[in-house]
């Protein structure tokens, strides 16, 4: 079943599990249990969501909760939208729930660490979901080619826009993800703005993944000049922001402007052309292959890792990357419509609602 929804009040700190002792009694009991003897295998999930309101978060929750139960585990869910401190109480929630693996989407990837740390040395194995945890010896990271994110906005955009000025705004500086779409991005427009053919006039970094920081951020920018010819949003809740305060200027459309995550009010602007192209990142997979990955280490099982990756632990972390794919309007039907991620009626809703009127 699902487990718990509850947002509990901030704390400093992870409480802890007990003394050493018991901390190492509790860790062969899970284990015993996750053999098959005993209780079913529980899975903590902690998700920053940023807001509530994220659609792609509840997606993955959603898909990774179903396939983990099918596989006989129990999840208990703990969606945090407070910042690290509230996050960091909930991890402690569930570490005494007695969970036997954490699976965590992190809120701040540097300042969670000393928690996740006193989970592990309770024994109790620890995934990096989407976003990787920095400066901890983790059992395990699944997420995107995040670079291959911002590689696919710079090809997008450069082949729309090969000469012009470009405003990048980037993602929350509290996230890794942020620099590594970042730095794909820049792989593929540092040849063009050394060339001199794209200027990169004004760049903004948000401090959280906030449609609202966006807004006033983007804002300010558009008060002081409109003078662009392409926009590089770390997500569609920021390139929405874009769009809408375009809107207003009435340039929706005449800028090209990128994003990720395909949620369903971006597929319609794509196919509607106020937005060029979103990354569509295949969630159902990555979800479902984290429900089986969070139930093999468990069981302490071997699980097919894809590479390893360093978090400036010390150690190499057995990774699990997706691949992303490049969503515009000529290729809509045979990636979001194809894979049921959206159905057709919707992402095509406005347009056919004008044409029957």
């Amino acid at each position: 079943m699902l487990g718990a929804f509850s947002v509990l009040g901030a704390s400093c700190g992870l409480k802890s599990a007990g003394t050493s002792a018991e901390r190492g009694a509790k860790a062969a009991e899970r284990k015993t249990e996750a053999s098959g003897a005993g209780k079913p295998i529980t899975i903590g999930f902690s998700i920053a969501t940023d807001t509530f309101i994220i659609e792609r978060w509840n997606k993955d929750m959603k898909i990774f909760s179903g396939a983990a139960r099918e596989l006989g585990a129990e999840v208990i869910v703990q969606l945090s939208a407070g910042g690290i401190k509230e996050q960091i109480a909930q991890i402690n929630f569930l570490v005494n729930r007695n969970i036997d693996v954490l699976v965590v989407i992190a809120h701040d990837t540097e300042m969670i660490g000393p928690a996740i740390r006193q989970v592990k040395s309770s024994g109790i194995p620890v995934v990096a979901y989407d976003r990787m945890v920095m400066g901890i010896p983790l059992d395990a990271y699944i997420s995107f080619d995040n670079q291959e994110v911002g590689r696919l906005f710079g090809k997008a955009l450069t082949e729309a826009v090969p000469e012009g000025k470009y405003l990048v705004v980037n993602g929350s500086i509290h996230d890794n993800n942020s620099f590594m779409v970042h730095d794909g991005l820049m792989e593929v427009l540092d040849t063009y703005v050394k060339s001199g053919k794209i200027a990169i006039t004004h760049e903004l970094w948000l401090d959280e993944w906030s449609s609202d920081e966006a807004l006033l951020k983007i804002g300010k920018v558009f008060e002081e000049t409109v003078d662009f010819d392409a926009i590089s949003c770390a997500n569609d809740q920021i390139a929405n922001a874009a769009i809408q305060l375009l809107s207003e200027r009435r340039l929706a459309g005449k800028i090209a402007v990128v994003g990720q995550d395909a949620d369903l009010i971006t597929c319609q602007r794509v196919v509607e052309g106020t937005q060029l192209m979103t990354v569509y990142k295949p969630i159902a997979k990555l979800a479902a292959r984290a429900a089986r990955l969070a139930i093999a280490l468990a069981k302490r099982t071997a699980f097919p890792y894809d590479t390893l990756l360093d978090n400036g632990s010390g150690n190499k972390i057995p990774s699990y990357i997706e691949k992303p794919t490049a969503v515009f309007k000529r290729n809509m039907d045979a990636t979001i419509i194809q894979d049921g991620f959206h159905a057709t009626e919707d992402v095509y809703r406005n347009i056919l609602h004008r044409v029957e009127n």
